[in-house]
């Protein structure tokens, strides 16, 4: 191994272990104003309907394209209204999936005062899910 590749090596593994502790230190904080909150089970995810306001809720999948196509759109979102945007990986949430019949992804519902209003499949543009958010907001 030469100079420089020890030298990259060492810059890995520091860095790993920068990111390693940053992450650690994130856990267990509450999400930055304006962030999506990712939903963990299905206690959680009542106690977000259950504060009232206006929820839009993005039912996703890590494998799915058209949900990262999403992605950034629901998370200008999050950053640029006072709707709480939840997002809910289906794999790892299937009870909550099936409760709402989310058969195929990304699907997003939105919630008025802890009911669903609305219901999108699909990929849909920033100014549409804003337009529908401020509806009853």
């Amino acid at each position: 191994m030469s100079e420089s590749d020890s030298d990259l090596s060492e810059a890995r593994v520091r860095k790993a272990e920068e990111l390693r502790a940053r992450a650690e230190s994130d856990e267990g904080s509450a999400p930055n104003h304006g962030d999506p909150v990712h939903v963990d089970g299905p206690d959680e995810f009542q106690s977000l309907l259950d504060e009232g306001g206006v929820v839009l809720v993005d039912f996703y999948a890590d494998w799915c394209g058209p949900c990262k196509m999403l992605e950034p759109i629901v998370a200008d979102l999050a950053a640029e209204t006072d709707a709480t945007v939840a997002k809910v990986d289906v794999d790892q949430q299937r009870q909550l999936a099936a409760q709402y019949q989310v058969q195929g992804v990304p699907t997003m519902y939105l919630f008025a005062d802890g009911e669903p209003v609305e219901r999108v499949v699909g990929v849909r543009q920033k100014p549409e899910l804003a337009s529908l958010i401020e509806q009853y907001a």
